[in-house]
């Protein structure tokens, strides 16, 4: 069996509550337990929306979706929507999909935030 995000879905940092961070690898399974987390940020409308995919391993076209969706819903009331720290192996999916042209992508964090 796959490691997965935890059962109770992912939840934003403490220290940055426009802040998602994920783990693992991002399925079928797992997308929609993200779309719950980035819809409750959404709701706050938040003038800058950041998911943190550094430890994100894998994502799949469900979880590409999820996060169009939430881009769309944020840039929708005139928010940013940004990704930051793909790994290299999540970046090809992307950049594959050809979503490295349509997301704002950060190296990290911090650089998402400084945006």
């Amino acid at each position: 069996m796959k490691k997965d995000a935890s059962a109770a879905g992912p939840t934003p940092r403490k220290d940055h509550a426009d802040v998602l961070p994920l783990k693992g690898e991002i399925d079928l399974h797992v997308s929609p337990s993200v779309t719950v987390s980035l819809n409750a940020m959404i709701e706050k409308k938040p003038r800058r929306l950041v998911v943190n995919l550094s430890d994100v391993t894998y994502i799949d076209s469900a979880g590409l979706a999820a996060l169009i969706e939430a881009m769309q819903k944020v840039e929708g009331y005139g928010g940013k929507f940004l990704l930051a720290g793909l790994q290299e192996t999540v970046r090809s999916i992307f950049e594959i999909s050809r979503l490295d042209q349509v997301f704002q992508i950060f190296p990290d964090v911090d650089a998402a935030l400084a945006k």
